[in-house]
């Protein structure tokens, strides 16, 4: 197997699958995930073949971007064996691609992983909070017709990840439900520091937002 060609296949896979979607989950998220784990991938000694297929594929099967109640993670397996991916790296990137949501983590407790993992799950992480985070939130949010803000809405906290998942909260409860956690939920140093400016960021945001709800500013 030539890394560097599976590499450069995935990508036109992918970016074919994933061009134009609406959700906030399309080709150039693919991308700054990229190059947020590139940024990580500075300090940490990952295995780049592992962490660059994993981030590549962990969209293509998502319930969000094939429209279906759950993930589909035939789709990303099938793919790695028709590019010859041998068992052990194949079932690491897979392993990945399973457990790295936020959906998936509800609930649970948070158990030791790959430093591959750890890079992948905080690289994509990092894509939900800051000026990007803020448009994908409203990105999904209109792509689900959710409310802007309904002040009548309490935030909720989950217990599951299906709680999770069937959630319909105004898109200003998501960043309490979800993107202000992000930040103390990342696994490596430099994740970290970028998270806590992205995360102060968005709370000034939602800051202004709420001031100028409620006719403040």
């Amino acid at each position: 197997m030539q890394k560097a060609a599976v590499i450069r296949k995935t990508e036109a896979y992918v970016r074919k699958r994933l061009e134009g979607e609406p959700t906030g989950h399309d080709w150039w998220h693919i991308v700054r995930v990229r190059n947020n784990a590139q940024a990580i991938l500075r300090t940490e000694k990952a295995d780049r073949f592992i962490v660059g297929m994993a981030l590549l594929l962990h969209d293509v099967g998502d319930r969000k971007v094939i429209g279906k109640l759950e993930d589909d993670y035939t789709i990303a397996e099938k793919w790695l064996r028709k590019c010859g991916v041998p068992d052990d790296p194949r079932k690491e990137i897979m392993s990945i691609i399973q457990n790295m949501s936020f959906s998936a983590s509800v609930g649970k407790k948070r158990e030791s992983a790959s430093l591959e993992f750890y890079v992948v799950q905080d690289a994509d992480r990092l894509d939900a909070v800051g000026a990007i985070g803020i448009a994908r939130a409203f990105a999904f949010g209109g792509s689900r017709a959710r409310m802007l803000y309904d002040p009548k809405q309490k935030t909720q906290e989950f217990k599951t990840s299906e709680e999770y998942r069937k959630q319909t909260s105004s898109t200003i409860h998501h960043f309490y439900e979800k993107v202000l956690h992000l930040k103390d939920l990342m696994n490596t140093r430099t994740a970290r520091k970028i998270a806590a400016r992205r995360h102060a960021f968005t709370e000034k945001y939602l800051e202004q937002f709420l001031a100028e709800w409620e006719g403040r500013r």
